[in-house]
């Protein structure tokens, strides 16, 4: 059993996916397994993936699925993964050659009787040019939640890390949900309910900004509103406490939560019954009028669609 299981999503990425593989390859920690799963590339990511397979000189595990959406691929990977420690590298990335090594230290620095209150290890990223992405953490190590991390110490930008599978596990995306993307803080808004992660400032991750996007002008928003809905849903009711310290982010979070549901169809009285907390209904009701203006922008901006 590996300690690391590294998991990267592609989709039609067989340009792109040589960075991980490198990467990979030079790594001076070498308990790890790489787990690739296709959400169904038709661009040779197979044969690629065959050849990297015959040439690595570690576990590689090649899985692949319809084109269903990253969500779909992040729960497949959670069923799959061997690893004690799981971290997302995506398809289009890389790593330091000590990212392993740095972050199994890091994990490993948590005294023994205390992690498990902790999830995992952060890290930072800087880009292909050598450039640190987004800001420190104020501390070195910094031992807080995720909700935290933004909330009080207000730390921005791409961060990276490993978290323990048997967490994740706990918090796998809703499956049949319309559309193919649901953001990710829908799982770590409820990791952070319950554990704690340590944060180190080295930059371990290659956060590549060069690639094409695969949206041209603004998409349509109600393809994966549902998605969005329930990741705002999630915001109300487990972090509508922090207001005080953070409240336009929230109100923002409360008005983006009613142009989804909105958008997703579901009504008013469905929505202040889907919310749960007293707090996340409070600010539900103070930006309903912003939520509306936002549906009804949709609406007429993609009405002819």
């Amino acid at each position: 059993m590996p300690l690391f299981t590294v998991y990267t999503p592609t989709y039609n990425r067989a340009h792109t996916l040589h960075r991980v593989f490198e990467s990979l390859q030079a790594q001076t920690c070498r308990d790890f397994e790489w787990l690739v799963i296709d959400d169904g590339s038709t661009d040779g990511t197979a044969e690629l993936m065959a050849r990297y397979q015959s040439e690595a000189d570690f576990p590689v595990r090649y899985l692949q699925q319809r084109h269903r959406g990253a969500h779909h691929a992040h729960n497949l990977s959670l069923r799959e993964s061997h690893g004690q420690l799981w971290l997302k590298l995506d398809s289009d990335d890389g790593c330091a050659p000590q990212a392993l090594e740095r972050l199994k230290n890091g994990w490993e620095g948590i005294p023994l009787a205390q992690r498990d209150s902790f999830s995992g290890v952060t890290a930072l990223c800087r880009n292909q040019n050598g450039q640190r992405v987004g800001t420190l953490f104020p501390t070195d190590p910094l031992d807080c939640t995720a909700a935290a991390l933004e909330y009080r110490y207000k730390v921005r930008g791409e961060k990276w890390g490993c978290l323990r599978l048997d967490v994740l596990r706990q918090f796998p995306f809703p499956e049949g949900v319309p559309g193919n993307f649901i953001p990710e803080s829908f799982i770590w808004c409820q990791v952070s309910q319950l554990y704690l992660t340590r944060h180190i400032n080295e930059e371990l991750r290659i956060y590549w900004m060069d690639a094409p996007s695969l949206v041209h002008g603004r998409s349509d928003p109600r393809t994966n509103a549902v998605g969005h809905r329930l990741m705002f849903k999630g915001v109300l009711d487990l972090e509508s406490s922090w207001f005080f310290i953070a409240p336009l982010r929230l109100l923002r979070a409360a008005a983006q939560y009613s142009r989804f549901a909105w958008l997703s169809g579901v009504g008013i009285i469905r929505q202040w019954n889907e919310l749960k907390s007293n707090g996340g209904r409070l600010l539900w009701l103070a930006t309903l009028p912003l939520g509306l203006a936002l549906w009804l922008r949709d609406c007429l901006q993609f009405s002819g669609n």
